[in-house]
């Protein structure tokens, strides 16, 4: 009686032909197997040439003895290349999975053997036992529309401005700090700079004036892009003409929450067709990891396995939600059981903070509930 759901599993695995991509920037390795018992098939192919992919399934397929009818399921993992791989597979009626690289398992000794070769050998093995049953083998991620994936790319080129605007302006003072000069980026600085005195009261050198001129017209640039973006976010926040800008528009609605703030969620994290507290949770990375082994038991902290700037944004938004919402049920509970211990016991508060915030932002984007205690805009 046990044997029979395994001669299923072995039939279904054979009539099907497994792919695995090992991406690179010049060569693809392409791996081809039938069932775990048969040996890999590997072949390397110019980086994108999607005609010799289909040439190389049609011969993998005669290879192992299949029909040219026999379903194809494949596997590589996400990276630079993002996920126009996957939507030419799904063209091909290719059932594809998108595998987290960081959820593969690997040996645990300090040197291990790395190659293509072995890396798309391992992809192969662990997709036919993905479709054997064993679906905690690895971690599928969740592949976005095309329109999803694109409307993101406003918040992430702000994000990268930010951070832009911080480098050029650092260097600016930097340069200045060469001669002994302090003087404020703002107002006028481009005509003021060329007339500023040193240290000793003479001009600036012509090198350094000349460089500093060059980095505060990038910094302009910077600014303007950087002001019309925003400009562009409180309008369509205001508008709500899309589901996301309509998510963001009624998380705008909780005072502390800015329109570029609820806009950046509600497309990376409220847009995901999230399911539970859980999987919010492990999409922002705020996941406790524990430890114990035996008697040995200890909590390591967060995974951070999630998204990054959802990390960023939130421990940014905790701090503005307890001074600009005290009187919510969150705010409270802080206070109560952080805001009187010292600095590291605040900021391990205010991780807590962030993800319960997260939660509660999440359930009040998909089911309009109101975070307790907390206050409306008019």
């Amino acid at each position: 009686m046990q044997q029979v759901p395994h001669q299923v599993q072995s039939t279904e695995g054979s009539a099907a032909l497994y792919m695995a991509l090992e991406l690179g920037a010049k060569r693809w390795k392409v791996a081809f197997g039938v069932g775990m018992g048969a040996s890999a098939r590997q072949r390397d192919i110019v980086a994108g040439d999607r005609e010799a992919l289909g040439k190389e399934i049609a011969a993998a397929k005669q290879r192992f003895g299949l029909d040219n009818a026999a379903p194809v399921r494949s596997c590589y993992e996400a990276g630079r290349d993002g996920f126009w791989i996957h939507r030419f597979l799904a063209t091909e009626t290719i059932a594809n999975v998108v595998v987290d690289s960081s959820s593969i398992e690997v040996s645990r000794r300090q040197r291990r053997a790395k190659t293509d070769r072995l890396d798309a050998d391992k992809l192969i093995r662990m997709l036919i036992r993905y479709w054997s049953g064993e679906r905690t083998v690895w971690k599928v991620i969740h592949v976005p529309t095309r329109e999803a994936e694109d409307a993101r790319h406003a918040e992430r080129a702000i994000t990268a401005w930010v951070a832009e605007r911080t480098r050029l302006r650092s260097r600016l003072h930097s340069l200045l700090a060469l001669h002994g000069v302090r003087d404020s980026l703002a107002g006028a600085f481009g005509d003021r700079l060329p007339h500023l005195p040193d240290w000793h009261g003479d001009p600036l050198p012509a090198g350094v004036v000349a460089r500093a001129m060059g980095t505060w017209h990038q910094l302009v640039a910077v600014e303007a892009d950087l002001k019309t973006a925003r400009r562009a976010q409180r309008a369509a926040v205001r508008a709500a003409a899309t589901p996301a800008a309509a998510r963001a528009a009624r998380l705008h609605q909780l005072v502390g929450i800015r329109p570029g703030t609820a806009l950046m969620l509600a497309k990376e994290v409220f847009a995901r067709d999230l399911r539970n507290r859980r999987q919010v949770g492990a999409l922002s990375g705020f996941v406790a990891v524990p430890y114990q082994s035996g008697d040995l038991a200890r909590d390591q902290g967060i995974s951070r396995a999630g998204l990054k700037s959802v990390r960023r944004i939130m421990v940014e938004l905790a701090w503005v939600w307890i001074q600009w919402q005290p009187d919510s049920e969150l705010s409270q509970w802080f206070t109560r059981r952080f805001a009187n211990g010292g600095p590291r016991a605040r900021r391990i508060g205010i991780v807590a903070v962030a993800r319960k915030l997260l939660i509660a932002l999440w359930r009040h984007s998909e089911h309009g509930v109101v975070p307790a205690g907390a206050v409306l805009r008019a």
